[in-house]
């Protein structure tokens, strides 16, 4: 026969304090005369009375000697007391855990095993806050909140901002992985001479030999698929002094995008304030800084007495585009979308020049 045990639990606990108080007066006695008797400070007397410090086993016997109360009595409400406060303080915190890992992409990051399945809501909390490398909800919120402040974008931007900080963080723990040298500027941009002409080989090993030269030069390039909840292409921020991160979502699934986003974002690190995470998005109303950064980067694939000699002469068909691109030593997918984009071509038209970017199973990791 199942046995059901009721247990009888108060929504209330009546503090040691109150009823010592009350017993201190019912004997004409005041706080300060008490301590005298147990040999205790008048100020430690007042916080028990306020809940503020704990009545404790000494001091129990203590009262029971002065005003007669069993220190079983003292006790038991204190111990009772201190339970009620824990018993609320835990459904509070578990209150907001729930509503704080629902913010985030838990399932996503299983699915991708960056984290293992969590069995419960701590243990999702816990492997959440592990991932973010922070020991508590209300450290996290410190840090990433404040961070707030300094990312860039536009008023039309739209990521939510704690799927965007797990998208950071993906790129932050990739980064560290890379073997970087401090940075050099200099480095940096004959880099990129070089990494522009890779435009023209097979995107995987293009990207490889990138993050070469990048690393080479101080940068880590990261790429990381977007996450349910973000709108973005991109991001360049600081990991230190010495350290800048590139991050590219390959959100469009094309190379033309793929490329422009990165020198997008190197334009971030050589122009701009270490001190601000350029997050972007090809779909934002730009910002002065977004401006100078597009300018800087189709400038650097295109330069522009080029291109306007280009667009006077041609008739932007598909062997137009690719003598052009030919001889700039540059992907004619490039030259494409500068044109959709200047809308001097139809968003449909030479596609066929376009690489097409496909994700690998995310089952296994990042493609």
């Amino acid at each position: 026969m199942a046995v059901t045990n009721n247990q009888y639990r108060p929504d209330y606990a009546v503090p040691p304090g109150w009823v010592l108080e009350e017993r201190i007066k019912a004997q004409e006695l005041s706080q300060a005369e008490l301590a005298r008797r147990c040999g205790h400070s008048a100020k430690l007397i007042s916080q028990i009375i306020s809940g503020k410090a704990p009545l404790k086993p000494k001091i129990a016997l203590q009262l029971e000697k002065v005003l007669k109360v069993d220190a079983s009595i003292w006790l038991n409400m204190e111990s009772n007391y201190r339970l009620h406060k824990a018993r609320k303080a835990e459904v509070l915190e578990a209150e907001e855990s729930a509503a704080w890992l629902k913010k985030f992409p838990v399932k996503e990051l299983v699915k991708r095993g960056v984290i293992d399945k969590p069995e419960s809501n701590a243990d999702a909390m816990s492997k959440l806050l592990s991932f973010f490398g922070i020991g508590s909800i209300d450290a996290w919120s410190k840090k990433y909140e404040s961070m707030n402040v300094a990312y860039r974008h536009s008023r039309s931007f739209k990521s939510d901002q704690a799927v965007l900080s797990t998208w950071l963080r993906l790129g932050q723990i990739n980064a560290g992985q890379q073997e970087c040298a401090d940075y050099d500027e200099t480095l940096f941009k004959r880099s990129l001479r070089e990494i522009r002409e890779f435009t023209r080989t097979p995107v995987e090993n293009a990207l490889a030999n990138a993050q070469r030269l990048c690393n080479q030069s101080g940068v880590a390039l990261t790429l990381a698929k977007p996450l349910p909840g973000t709108a973005l292409s991109g991001a360049a921020w600081w990991l230190s002094p010495r350290r800048a991160i590139i991050q590219l979502s390959a959100r469009h699934k094309t190379d033309d995008h793929l490329w422009f986003s990165l020198f997008h974002e190197a334009a971030h690190i050589l122009l701009h304030s270490k001190k601000t995470i350029f997050v972007d998005s090809t779909d934002d109303e730009s910002t002065d800084l977004e401006k100078q950064a597009d300018r800087w980067a189709s400038n650097m694939l295109v330069p522009q007495p080029q291109w306007e000699q280009f667009i006077v002469n041609s008739s932007f068909n598909k062997a137009s585009v690719q003598a052009f691109a030919d001889q700039l030593g540059i992907a004619s997918s490039i030259v494409v979308g500068r044109l959709q984009h200047e809308r001097l071509l139809p968003w449909s038209h030479l596609n066929g020049l376009k690489v097409r970017l496909q994700w690998k199973d995310v089952e296994t990791g990042e493609g």
